[in-house]
């Protein structure tokens, strides 16, 4: 341990000033205009594996954008750990709510970070957690204390569902066989009480399209003798809860697992201020599903919410019209063991039946994917909570995560592989908002915390 924190003393400057130029390039996969940024990045990734030690790295073309796959295999017989990060961005809108430009980092300190955090988009998703894990190869290659075999898998579709990942999974299934694969890409409850995500939510995102007129209507000569399809699609999407927050669809909740009581109370262990978290958020109370609290609300239970509303007339002054169209996005998050494409054909088929008359309604999915749960009993799990026990003092507490990381359960169903998730992100990060940042204290620390998984992960593989 000792060792690993003089190395990470000895070359954080640079550590922090790698990332720092990482975070410049707008990887934003969302955005075809940014296409060439999103090439140069994962250029960027290579070179940082090798240089960090890998022996083998390679740009894998994809229907999509690369997949940088990377390896340092020591021993055919050893254990092999596979990282998988991200490379690619969220849009950094709205631009205006950004305190500093988005790709250009700057370190600033909080109430939260006293020793300061970077601030840019992708500090802490992905990019900051990714660059953890090429650090951590580096230190243990350098100090000659690598105990097993390591493969990287970085991506560059992430934040536009993945498409292309599970075309390379499919594909290259022998070259990324491993004993266990390890993602930063999640967070812990604090700086000082670390925790591992156990489970992770599903996803299903669709597209609504509600038409009314083949044209945009005067509201006056109009108004009253046709459907206005905005007004028709506030009533659709207001309908899919009822008075306790309880999503209508039918057979929405026919596969959800409902925790036991004793599960409830481990999950309340987790240290949790409803004061707090309402003051973060600038809100007088919390709102949600009743039957169930707040940490219950944003993990164990499945949520419906809409994404963006747009139709007709948005710009400056009066325009009176009825719209031809209105549209929405809206995201399911789903617990294990309900099925996505389930989901989503379920919500296609009511929202459509919902319509009334003189309109008409098309449902288009864009992505989705599965639950995820990683068993507490598993050595992956024993050993990232060594890792954390050793360098925070304490031990980890499980917890569910309320987002999705739909590629999770696409690895354990081609690769075969648990997945361990040990992320150093904190809610108050930003991620996906305007002024996204990661503490200097958790990238330093995830480095730290890293090559102690290996080791504990070989000692309990024998």
């Amino acid at each position: 341990m000792e060792n690993i924190k003089a190395y990470v003393q000895q070359h954080k400057d640079r550590f922090i000033n790698e990332l720092i130029e990482l975070l410049k390039i707008p990887s934003v996969s969302a955005d075809t205009a940014y296409s060439q940024d999103v090439i140069d990045t994962a250029e960027a990734v290579k070179e940082s594996l090798t240089k960090a030690g890998c022996d083998l790295v390679e740009i894998c073309d994809t229907p999509g954008y690369p997949i940088i796959y990377g390896e340092k295999i020591i021993d055919p017989n050893l254990p092999t750990v596979l990282v998988y990060g991200h490379y690619d961005v969220q849009p950094p809108d709205p631009m205006e709510l950004w305190t500093s430009p988005p790709f250009e980092p700057v370190i600033k300190t909080t109430e939260i970070h006293p020793e300061g955090a970077i601030f840019a988009r992708g500090a802490c998703d992905d990019k900051g957690q990714m660059y953890m894990h090429v650090k951590a190869l580096e230190l243990m290659v350098q100090t000659n204390t690598l105990p097993c075999n390591v493969k990287f898998m970085i991506e560059g579709e992430e934040e536009v569902g993945s498409a292309s990942l599970a075309w390379f999974v499919e594909r290259n299934q022998a070259k990324l066989k491993n004993d266990v694969i390890l993602i930063s890409d999640t967070g812990m409850i604090s700086n000082q009480q670390p925790s591992i995500t156990t489970g992770l939510r599903g996803l299903s995102y669709v597209e609504v399209e509600v038409t009314g007129p083949n044209r945009d209507l005067h509201s006056g000569l109009y108004g009253g003798a046709v459907a206005n399809p905005i007004n028709i699609l506030a009533k659709m999407i207001a309908s899919l809860h009822d008075e306790d927050n309880h999503i209508t669809i039918p057979g929405f909740y026919d596969k959800v697992q409902e925790l036991s009581a004793e599960e409830r109370a481990e999950m309340a262990k987790a240290p949790f201020s409803l004061e707090k978290y309402k003051k973060a958020l600038d809100l007088n109370d919390v709102y949600g599903e009743k039957g169930y609290v707040t940490n219950e609300r944003n993990s164990i239970r499945p949520t419906l919410d809409v994404n963006g509303i747009w139709g007709g007339y948005q710009g400056e002054g009066a325009k009176t019209v009825i719209a031809s169209k209105a549209f929405a996005k809206i995201s399911m998050r789903l617990v294990p063991n309900q099925d996505w494409e389930e989901i989503t054909e379920l919500f296609s088929k009511h929202f459509v039946s919902i319509a009334p008359a003189g309109v008409t309604v098309k449902v288009t999915p864009h992505h989705g994917g599965q639950g995820y749960v990683t068993p507490i009993d598993s050595i992956g799990y024993k050993a990232a909570n060594m890792a954390y026990t050793e360098t925070f003092g304490i031990p980890a507490i499980p917890v569910r995560s309320g987002g999705s990381i739909p590629i999770v359960a696409l690895f354990e169903k081609e690769l075969k592989s648990k997945t361990i998730l040990m992320g150093f992100g904190l809610d108050s990060d930003a991620i996906h908002s305007p002024n996204e940042h990661f503490g200097i204290f958790n990238f330093l620390k995830g480095i730290e915390t890293i090559p102690l998984f290996y080791k504990y992960f070989v000692e309990l593989s024998k």
